[in-house]
């Protein structure tokens, strides 16, 4: 248990200790227990199934290189996730378009309710911009704050939720095509 009060079980604590020895067998062991729910979180962000698979690859790279840094603050799972985000984060930044903020006259509202088809709904979120779609995956899928996602994409705070009002608008126009109000 470490100071704050964060324990992590017997077995990832194994895995840790591993990965600091060099074993290659700990090192695996770690990497198949993660890679699913990373590559999963990687496509998300970056859109391209190539892209996501370099990005996991350089994430655990990242992760054995840097485990001895692992204080168990948060749970293994959490401080993998974040590398995972900030490696995707780098790799697409370049492509990020800020684009220009609009006067609002008016916000329509979607039904949330209605059904929707969640592979439509999927293309969706990965037809937006790169700012838009990293920005709503982090919180709207994956639970961050707009201080969180702030942080780990060097922006501001209102630069978060610009994006994330922004691409709940494309979401909406797209999802108007269906009927949904």
């Amino acid at each position: 248990m470490n100071s704050e009060g964060y324990r992590i079980s017997e077995k990832e604590q194994n895995l840790v200790e591993g990965c600091l020895a060099g074993d290659r067998l700990a090192q695996k062991a770690l990497y198949d227990k993660y890679k699913d729910a990373m590559y999963t979180l990687s496509y998300r962000i970056t859109n391209d199934f190539d892209l996501a698979q370099d990005v996991l690859q350089e994430a655990f790279i990242g992760v054995f290189k840097g485990i001895g840094g692992f204080r168990q603050a948060s749970s293994l799972g959490a401080w993998i996730k974040t590398i995972v985000v900030r490696t995707a984060y780098r790799r697409i930044k370049r492509e990020v378009v800020h684009l220009p903020l609009e006067d609002e006259k008016h916000q329509e509202v979607v039904d949330w309710n209605t059904p929707i088809d969640i592979g439509y709904l999927e293309q969706a979120i990965q037809s937006l911009p790169n700012g838009y779609r990293s920005v709503f995956v982090l919180i709207e899928v994956e639970g961050y704050s707009h201080k969180e996602v702030a942080e780990t994409m060097g922006i501001s705070v209102g630069t978060s939720k610009s994006q994330l009002y922004y691409a709940k608008k494309q979401l909406q126009q797209k999802l108007k095509g269906l009927g949904v109000r």
